[in-house]
């Protein structure tokens, strides 16, 4: 709630301004009636619109500004809990008993309820100004007639923590809701990201019947929860506008026996209706974030509270810290894998961390095969070179936008083979003094792979470049091939 005092502090005031403001306005006209209408003045009637109207431009500056700094605090904290939460989630080990591993999950935590908990910082915002005009329209209604002031300042406290008792069962249903809506979430990341193996192994059915009970059981618990939120806000509107009613009532009878005035009766009346709202939102808005916020807390800080330790790497063999040795335009092939090839990488790295490293299972971003290729600084000729290379020119025959086509997330519109063919020619496109590839053609057939090897090597002939592959068609091509047995490193 105190997360963004550079907007929250001149927007708590800004509300405070406009509410008094709106609270003002009863009473105003209140005045104008007693002092220039039931008198007949004209000046007076001129005077006191004049001051209605100055209220109203004060609160309108007020709500206008105010709101637009509410705004950008509760957007500024949400920046900020989304980033701790993906930092924290990415940076730690992976642990597939952890809920949040889930994709779907580790996103509803960074997104919804990242933005349900920011919601709080309105909490010390709109409440602390609608609290300030119940305040000051006790006081006045003190100087008008005491018992009716001293009846809203008690009244409004006791409101208040009604509000608290009701909203817990709010926040249980809240966090419920959230919990389903999360696994349900992250049950359709997994099946899309398995997509591929479902359907080989022939199990479509069984997935959609799991996703649709996942789904089913969010939509009961959100029903619940939007009850439950519906009962609470009803219950909340009927208490405060029979307080206010009684109010009102005793104003009339007040008047009616010569206790008050009519302009002061019009103000009371005026003000306990415009009272109505700021204490309903006191009420239910209040309530609401609250719980709403306190429940996504929960879930964010389980997040943020597992901290544990990131494994410790043990550091590559002596033999392997003897990284080969690239003499300016060698194309070296070193035939590995599994964890010979983790530690040949690891002392390329070390050795040369200039090294652009290409790993075997490269991501792609959402967006266009020439998006996910062409780097910022390279020019439409170096572009052409690396999906020439990368056999990936074909594309723009084969896709229906040609490499316009969106690849969609990770790439997932793509073959396993056109993947990885634009995560190759992304690499080939940086044009770095030394290169590190790991595999990338094990998703190719024969007659491709043989014409990667023969293109990479003729564009890289004035550069570095290594390449971690048992392929047959590299070690052909190879200036030279180190061979790794599994058993040693030498």
């Amino acid at each position: 709630m105190g997360a963004a005092p550079r907007y929250t502090v001149p927007a708590a005031a800004l509300s405070i301004t406009h509410q008094v403001g709106e609270a003002l306005v009863p009473i105003v006209m209140g005045l104008a009636i007693e002092r220039a209408v039931t008198t007949g003045d004209p000046a007076q009637l001129v005077l006191w619109l004049g001051v209605l109207a100055a209220d109203f431009v004060l609160l309108s500056f007020s709500w206008r500004f105010g709101s637009r700094l509410a705004e950008l605090g509760m957007l500024a904290v949400q920046h900020r809990l989304r980033i701790s939460v993906a930092t924290h989630v990415l940076g730690r080990p992976p642990r597939p008993g952890r809920p949040s591993e889930q994709p779907g999950v580790a996103l509803s935590i960074a997104t919804s309820d990242a933005n349900r908990l920011a919601e709080a910082v309105e909490i010390g915002v709109y409440p602390v100004g609608q609290l300030a005009a119940v305040l000051f329209g006790g006081a006045v209604l003190v100087t008008v007639s005491w018992p009716l002031g001293v009846a809203v300042l008690l009244g409004a406290p006791i409101l208040l923590w009604v509000t608290e008792r009701a909203g817990r069962r709010l926040r249980d249903r809240s966090g419920e809701e959230q919990e389903a809506a999360a696994a349900a979430a992250g049950r359709a990341a997994d099946l899309m990201s398995g997509y591929r193996v479902i359907r080989g192994i022939g199990a479509e059915a069984e997935a959609g019947r799991r996703y649709r009970r996942a789904s089913r059981a969010a939509l009961v618990d959100t029903m619940r929860a939007r009850r439950a939120e519906g009962v609470f806000g009803g219950a909340m509107s009927v208490v405060t506008g029979l307080f206010l009613t009684a109010v009102a009532v005793a104003a009339a009878l007040l008047t009616m026996s010569g206790g008050l005035g009519l302009g002061e009766f019009i103000a009371v009346v005026g003000l306990a209706q415009f009272l109505l709202d700021p204490l309903r939102a006191l009420a239910l808005y209040t309530g609401s974030w609250w719980a709403s916020a306190t429940a996504s807390a929960a879930r964010v800080l389980d997040v943020l509270r597992d901290t544990e330790p990131m494994a410790v790497v043990a550091p590559p063999s002596p033999a392997a810290q003897r990284a080969p040795d690239i003499r300016p335009g060698e194309f070296v092939v070193v035939a590995c894998g599994g964890e010979r090839a983790a530690e040949v990488i690891a002392a390329l790295r070390a050795r040369h961390p200039e090294a652009l490293h290409a790993p075997h299972a490269a991501h792609l971003f959402a967006g266009t095969v020439a998006d996910n290729v062409s780097p910022p600084d390279r020019d439409a000729a170096a572009l052409s070179a690396a999906l020439h290379a990368a056999v990936c020119d074909e594309l723009a025959t084969a896709l229906p936008a040609g490499l316009d086509s969106r690849v969609g997330e990770n790439g997932n519109a793509l073959s396993g083979g056109q993947r990885q063919r634009v995560a190759l020619a992304r690499a080939l496109a940086h044009d770095p003094e030394l290169l590190v590839l790991h595999d990338p053609t094990t998703a190719v057939d024969a007659v491709t792979e043989a014409r990667i090897a023969e293109r990479v090597h003729k564009m890289r002939r004035h550069r570095r470049t290594v390449v971690i592959t048992r392929a047959p068609a590299f070690a052909a091509i190879a200036d030279r091939v180190i061979r790794m047995p599994e058993g040693a490193t030498e």
